[in-house]
């Protein structure tokens, strides 16, 4: 049987978090956060905001292709699949502010609750056919997340 190509299984899987044997979208979304983390205290404010917006496009593009690269291999929406959880939680993390723990721990976690309980028309998305229908579900719930956490940011401020 043949196995799917290296690139397409290295972005597909989110650099490999996607093979943890414990909760791999978590896993995923987990070195997200700790990505967007680690870049926000190299960087300012306003170019971790422009890097991330980068980071968004540039893994939805990639993952809508790995994801149409990995489905004959691995099945419909595979679980190792992850980049779609490394946009979403990106995608959340547009409302954190630079370096803030806090911010980034609840983005993190209202991503993860959009994403697990998938309301408002969240599960919906996934009716799209291949890569695209496995990256939309998150896209939306990263959108729900990043309006929570700046409708939090307002209310605190």
């Amino acid at each position: 049987m043949k196995k799917p190509s290296f690139f397409p299984v290295i972005i597909g899987t989110g650099f490999g978090s996607g093979f943890s044997p414990f909760a791999p979208g978590t896993a995923g979304a987990l070195l997200a956060v700790l990505i967007w983390f680690g870049i926000s205290f190299i960087v300012s404010e306003i170019c971790l905001i422009w890097l991330t917006v980068a980071l968004v496009l540039f893994f939805t593009v990639m993952g809508v292709w790995a994801t149409n690269r990995l489905e004959p291999f691995w099945g419909e929406d595979p679980s190792r699949v992850v980049v779609d959880e490394m946009v979403g939680v990106w995608i959340a993390l547009l409302a954190a502010p630079s370096g803030n723990v806090w911010y980034a721990l609840g983005a993190f976690a209202l991503f993860r609750l959009f994403d697990i309980f998938k309301p408002l028309g969240i599960r919906r998305m996934e009716s799209f056919p291949g890569g695209i229908g496995v990256m939309m579900d998150d896209i939306l719930a990263g959108i729900y997340s990043f309006v929570v956490l700046i409708g939090v940011r307002w209310l605190i401020s």
